[in-house]
């Protein structure tokens, strides 16, 4: 057992809070300071966990405050040393002071023994049992159920703000869908156009008297307008949009009157109305 150890070794290069961290789950206690264990009562109990029925805990006082109280509590420890035959002096001048130091590596050395002893013998330890017969043992184990309760509540404070980001996820997401649903009738209508311009561009530049041409373009707008019919509800579409697909169609319809008087001209004549209707700024030339 690490009844002597150097001040060089491993022991004494372990941090505080990993100090703090061993005595708070082995003792069921919230200390925040490793000098808040200075006047000695910790150590015992650190003692009766590794070595039980060896610490006469209702000798300790969890309620010491002045120097004398913590003394009486370092007396409890040295003779549970004495009985074990650990030789580690015990420096109760310096650790009563509460200077961090010193207290920090006196519970360094501490761990270290109870680290080296059976840790079999205190898995079946009961800390606020035994620490119930003690003077100021039970005020001590109430200071340490706020923290638990702390701990619960911002576990559970966690999980609502969890579940808080989720819905705001969910609804960006279907904001996202809603706004990609509504950009479709705009397409459509964007083809729609698109496939007017094709129509009469392949009547206009046709060369020969070929009437194919001109049925091929008639057969074009004539599907086109029957697709163009389910987008007429559309509620999306502004008024202006409205005015504008409105007119679209008369010239349609103006085209489908003039196509006949179109088949029978020579395809030079072709050429010249079509360039009179480009620089005339018809709508119908507008690609």
């Amino acid at each position: 057992m690490a009844t002597n150890i150097g001040m060089m070794d491993s022991a004494y290069f372990v941090g505080r809070s990993e100090i703090l961290a061993w005595i708070n789950s082995t003792l069921q206690l919230n200390l925040s300071k490793v000098e808040e264990a200075c006047s000695g009562a910790v150590h015992c109990q650190l003692m009766d966990a590794v070595h039980p029925g060896m610490v006469p805990m209702h000798k300790v006082n969890f309620d010491a405050k002045s120097e004398y109280e913590m003394i009486q509590n370092y007396k409890v420890l040295q003779d549970v040393f004495n009985k074990l035959k650990i030789t580690k002096h015990i420096e109760v001048s310096k650790l009563v002071k509460g200077r961090p130091l010193d207290n920090l590596e006196f519970m360094q050395w501490m761990k270290r023994y109870c680290d080296s002893v059976n840790k079999e013998t205190s898995q079946n330890y009961n800390p606020l049992e035994r620490r119930d017969t003690c003077k100021g043992g039970k005020e001590a184990s109430k200071k340490s159920a706020p923290s638990q309760s702390s701990s619960k509540g911002s576990t559970a404070g966690s999980k609502a703000q969890s579940s808080h980001n989720a819905r705001r996820i969910d609804a960006s997401v279907n904001s996202a869908n809603h706004s990609v649903k509504g950009s479709k009738p705009s397409i459509a209508v964007s083809a729609y156009d698109e496939q007017i311009v094709q129509a009469v561009k392949k009547i206009l530049y046709a060369t020969g008297d070929d009437a194919s041409v001109v049925e091929e373009a008639q057969a074009m707008l004539s599907l086109q307008q029957k697709g163009a019919e389910p987008l007429s509800p559309i509620a999306e579409l502004s008024e202006e949009r409205t005015s504008s697909e409105n007119q679209k169609r008369k010239n349609i319809l103006n085209l489908d009157v003039d196509t006949a008087g179109i088949s029978s001209l020579s395809p030079r004549q072709r050429l010249s109305d079509a360039s009179d209707v480009h620089c005339s700024g018809s709508p119908l030339m507008t690609y």
